[in-house]
């Protein structure tokens, strides 16, 4: 009898010990997960019961929660939703969430862990519950500047202050309202949703940051001569030969310069010669002499094959980790297999602007609690050191002469001078090219980087040029900037 009680109680023992360590394992060391999944319905209801924080630009709110008279209690709204989409994505019933309401949604709905104690003083007081409000970094003067100089084009604009990494400006076009996602009715969100997923355009993806990405075309060429003027076996004036079409190596396959003549005069081209003048067969020939792995370690530096979170998670841009010679010669100028995002392109102006340093992107000036204790301030942190100041600074030189006198040109501002680098980017044979540019000012004491791309050749097909397209885009948003 005492065996078989000694049995039980060591089975019971031993069920007590199970549940402990699943339940100690599901609220302590799963908690944050299982509360972020989208499928936990528990907690998506229990936001709804509480009023949610607000979203806010220079104070005002882009997005905020207000009574509504059915069971959810609330209602979220969002105030210029199409020109913020990109940045707030949208809060949903039980089909998720996007942008910021997704990846700051505990401190939005009150739920994070750093509100523990708002938590506990509103269940003592008998306060509502409300979440924590998010100050954003965009200055609502250059986001609306970048969504008119974007215009009609599909396409992305980032601005980011070089110094401090803040991101001041998001734009992804064509967009959408995200207040069809609010409403509390699954049916229509669904109905929503599948309609935005299927439309050609895209109007659910971020492209300043994610998505399928693109070839960066010329303005990969700050990377490679970047590469090369780091390594210390080149200077910007390195030459190579200047002819007006190339053979690839192992390949009948012939690459040119944008205009199919030689890089300017001479039977010899330069690496400044080439940035200023966008050129592609003396970058491809440098890219021959570097080699892949070089190109791939300075792209790495820049950021390149790697997740960034502003707190929105980015796409990763791409470059390949292997190359045959030929490939290689063509990721010089940004072709082959290499994709960037334009948040990617504005990382390696930011470090060119910024002597060699990138700060990292950031989106969120602070998050307050609702009795407006600071919860998290923004403080400017260093992401990485990609090149020398020396290496910087010849960049530098290389961009602004691109504006003065070479294929940025349009980007020109009286007064001031522009560093910037256009690209004109390849999607296969009749397909319209992707538009690039990419630059700060003023070059000197630079206080705004920025990137644009837009698609399909602006709807020129592949008569569209970034310098008649993207880099007048570019100075606009540099111009609001100044402006201030």
């Amino acid at each position: 009898m005492n065996k078989e009680l000694k049995r039980v109680s060591t089975v019971v023992l031993l069920m007590f010990v199970a549940l402990f360590i699943s339940t100690s394992i599901i609220q302590v060391v799963a908690v944050d997960n299982l509360k972020a999944d989208g499928r936990n319905s528990r907690t998506l209801y229990a936001s709804y019961s509480a009023e949610r924080g607000p979203i806010l630009v220079d104070g005002q709110p882009i997005a905020l929660s207000q009574p509504s008279d059915d069971e959810f209690k609330f209602q979220r709204v969002y105030t210029n939703g199409p020109l913020y989409a990109p940045v707030t994505g949208y809060l949903t019933l039980n089909q998720g969430n996007t942008g910021l309401e997704d990846s700051l949604n505990d401190y939005l709905s009150g739920t994070s862990n750093n509100q523990f104690f708002d938590q506990v003083n509103a269940i003592v007081t008998g306060q509502k519950p409300k979440g924590a409000s998010v100050e954003l970094t965009i200055d609502p003067i250059v986001q609306q500047a970048a969504w008119d100089a974007l215009g009609d084009y599909k396409g992305a604009v980032i601005a980011i202050r070089p110094k401090t990494g803040e991101i001041i400006a998001m734009v992804s076009k064509p967009t959408f309202d995200p207040n069809l996602f609010a409403v509390h009715d699954s049916a229509q969100v669904i109905a929503t949703y599948d309609q935005l997923l299927n439309d050609p355009s895209g109007p659910l993806f971020n492209r300043t940051l994610a998505g399928a990405l693109d070839p960066p075309g010329s303005t990969f060429k700050l990377v490679v001569a970047s590469a090369a003027i780091d390594s210390g076996s080149f200077t910007a004036d390195s030459a190579f030969p200047n002819p007006a079409t190339l053979t690839l190596p192992q390949s009948s396959f012939q690459i040119s310069n944008s205009d199919e003549a030689p890089c300017g005069p001479g039977d010899t081209a330069t690496i400044a010669t080439a940035v200023r003048l966008s050129c592609n067969i003396p970058m491809a020939e440098l890219g021959q002499q570097l080699g892949y792995r070089a190109i791939l370690e300075q792209a790495n530096k820049f950021g390149f094959n790697e997740s960034i979170d502003v707190p929105l998670t980015s796409t990763a841009s791409v470059y390949p980790r292997v190359l045959d010679e030929p490939s290689t010669m063509l990721s010089a100028f940004g072709q082959s297999e290499v994709r960037a995002s334009p948040l990617q392109m504005a990382m390696v102006s930011m470090a060119i602007a910024n002597g060699g340093t990138i700060m990292k992107p950031n989106l969120v000036e602070s998050i307050l609690s609702s009795n407006l204790n600071s919860i998290e301030q923004f403080t400017p942190t260093e992401f990485r050191r990609a090149m020398s100041e020396q290496t910087a600074a010849t960049m530098k030189g290389l961009m602004v002469a691109s504006v003065a006198n070479g294929a940025a040109n349009t980007a020109t501002i009286d007064g001031v001078d522009v560093a910037g680098k256009t690209g004109t980017a390849e999607n296969g044979a009749g397909d319209p090219y992707t538009l690039w540019f990419t630059g700060f000012a003023p070059a000197q004491d630079p206080e705004v980087v920025v990137a644009v791309v837009v698609q399909d050749g602006g709807g020129l097909g592949q008569d569209g040029l970034s310098s008649r397209i993207s880099a007048p885009i570019g100075k606009q948003v540099l111009e609001a900037v100044l402006n201030r």
